[in-house]
């Protein structure tokens, strides 16, 4: 795996000495990764590993405690992440090269997978068609997926019905670490732990089969949720921060969002452009029941992020236009400003 995607923290001075001095102190990249054959939790510090109980005993050792620690835990860990971060000694055996990352989030509590983005929404509807949906303007809408299908970095195994129009869909996600039932929009952004990139696998066929009967996606999305390489807390994310849509509420952020496969940029957006929030999703998600730390969000498909989306603009302005969908060995390379980038490779499950 290429060590591409892993990056010192990056520092924006925007203001004075108080304001960067509370922002050094308040990132963290973590990411889970196999060590001895056991899942450890980590510290990400440019490419170099640090697995935290071995930076100190107190600290977590899987991405679940972390995420139900105390703040004072939590406190306690980005202290000893800045540390590392400022300590020139960064010579250890441990790097991303000689390491198998796993998913930053192995074993969500839930899967969710919201339809943020209005661009993707209706570019793919009038592709077949079909108007807008006005509903789409009145509440965010999501539905849930498989948690147990998880993966991070590395290969994606798919069954040969999977390869009939085998497609990415470039997101971001989100990761709770609160407990909580009917949250306001404008209180909900304190239930995030962090952010990180996520492909939301389609098998589009079986989607499209199933969806006929007004349930679904289940089969053509279940088998494999990619998420990673590594979660950023959301204080990283303050200098990227503009306003949210108008008449919408919650933290939005300026982070550009890039798709390439096989070498060939296929997809680009921008998280800003989500129409509804992360904290507005949070408000619709928890109505009625109750959320929970490792409870995993995701955006939606940003405008262009799938070959679904492509493939119909491309037949509506030229029918010859040749579709495109995911092959066997295909690589895939998402990027997100200050979330990474995200490799993966499409293989044929063996059973």
């Amino acid at each position: 795996m290429a060590s591409t995607g892993f990056f010192k923290p990056k520092i924006v001075v925007n203001g004075s000495g108080t304001d960067l001095e509370k922002y050094i102190h308040n990132f963290m990249r973590l990411v889970t990764c196999m060590l001895n054959e056991s899942e450890r939790l980590a510290f990400l510090i440019d490419q170099h590993i640090y697995p935290c109980q071995e930076v100190d005993v107190h600290f977590p050792d899987s991405m679940d405690q972390y995420l139900h620690a105390a703040a004072t835990i939590k406190s306690d860990m980005h202290d000893a992440y800045q540390e590392l971060c400022s300590s020139s000694n960064k010579r250890l055996p441990l790097t991303v090269e000689d390491s198998r990352l796993l998913a930053p989030v192995p074993h969500p509590s839930s899967l969710r997978d919201a339809y943020a983005f209005r661009q993707h929404v209706a570019t793919s509807r009038r592709n077949r068609g079909l108007p807008m949906i006005p509903e789409f303007d009145e509440f965010p809408v999501f539905y849930f997926s498989n948690h147990r299908a998880i993966c991070g970095p590395g290969p994606v195994a798919c069954m040969p019905k999977h390869f009939d129009k085998l497609d990415f869909e470039l997101e971001v996600a989100i990761v709770l670490h609160k407990q909580g039932k009917n949250i306001p929009a404008s209180e909900a952004d304190a239930y995030i732990a962090g952010y990180m990139i996520m492909n939301d696998i389609s098998a589009r066929t079986l989607q499209m089969e199933e969806m006929k009967l007004n349930l679904g996606p289940a089969k053509g999305k279940d088998f494999a949720t990619v998420i990673g390489p590594c979660l950023v807390t959301t204080d990283e994310l303050e200098q990227y921060r503009v306003d949210p849509p108008a008449g919408h509420v919650g933290a939005t952020y300026d982070l550009a969002m890039s798709c390439s496969v096989n070498g060939t940029l296929v997809s680009s957006g921008n998280l800003r452009d989500m129409d509804w929030t992360f904290a507005e999703i949070i408000a619709r998600v928890s109505y009625g029941v109750e959320v929970n730390p490792g409870d995993v969000i995701g955006s939606g498909t940003v405008g262009t992020g799938c070959f679904l989306e492509l493939n119909g603009t491309g037949k509506l302005n030229d029918i010859t236009y040749p579709e495109q969908w995911l092959q066997e060995g295909d690589h895939i390379q998402m990027e997100v400003t200050a979330l990474g980038q995200l490799h993966n490779q499409i293989v044929a499950a063996k059973d």
